[in-house]
């Protein structure tokens, strides 16, 4: 006995179903054509560099390069200048522009040897708190005449120094270097208060190693003084250079 015909309803569901499969089946295929192309594309294109966040690397992860080498600095004081003339000479040399001078050369010693270096007014407003490897301040004494021993340089601190030892050794090095370069000799018994309390003391950071320098006395060491200043910026310079030590 031979099987009955499909009905026509049973052909049409056949047909819905073989139709809904071929749809999906072409969707799945264009989906997945649509998916490896976004990959190739993704991985050709090159990516721009505005296009990546910028990487912040945490402080002690990343080395850091170094800047710039630190030179030693110094701050030179013109003695007077700004403020008034000092000691006047009978021909109007004042110990202003003595000290300015002698300043300015050992200005240019120092930064021939790369320090950087302050030139400074008696009352320069840059004193206030100062920071610095050492400060010296230049000034001269006396025009008039003395005594035939009123000759010679003094260099002295604070008497209320916040680092003695490291301002004693400044004191030393400038006395030793001073010295052999002048020829002067060390007249120690004519410092005064002044300037063991000179103003300028109590202005720099406590811990910035300060002193004062007498070059000289305008009356009997004028020679040197005016004629060979080159001599007398090298011995202080030899000093400063003698206690930073480069």
């Amino acid at each position: 006995m031979s099987a009955p015909a499909p009905s026509s309803t049973v052909r049409r569901s056949v047909l819905f179903v073989l139709v809904s499969l071929s749809r999906w089946t072409a969707i799945l295929a264009v989906l997945t054509l649509i998916g490896v192309t976004g990959y190739a594309l993704a991985t050709s294109t090159p990516t721009r560099s505005a296009d990546v966040p910028r990487f912040k690397p945490q402080f002690g992860l990343i080395a850091q390069p170094e800047g710039r080498p630190r030179h030693p600095r110094v701050g030179i004081v013109a003695g007077h200048w700004g403020n008034d003339s000092g000691a006047v000479c009978e021909d109007g040399l004042t110990e202003q522009e003595v000290n300015f001078d002698i300043a300015r050369r050992i200005m240019a010693l120092l930064e021939a040897r790369r320090y950087e270096v302050d030139l400074l007014q008696e009352f320069d407003p840059r004193l206030t708190g100062y920071q610095a490897d050492a400060l010296v301040s230049i000034h001269a004494d006396s025009c008039d005449y003395i005594n035939d021993i009123a000759t010679g340089f003094k260099v002295a601190r604070s008497v209320a120094s916040y680092t003695p030892e490291a301002e004693d050794r400044l004191v030393r090095c400038l006395i030793d270097q001073y010295e052999a370069a002048t020829g002067l000799g060390f007249h120690e018994s004519s410092i005064t208060p002044d300037m063991t309390s000179y103003h300028t003391f109590s202005e720099v950071a406590p811990e910035t190693p300060a002193v004062i320098i007498e070059i000289g006395f305008l009356y009997l060491d004028r020679g040197i003084l005016t004629g060979q200043p080159d001599r007398v910026a090298s011995g202080i310079t030899d000093g400063i250079v003698c206690f930073i030590g480069k």
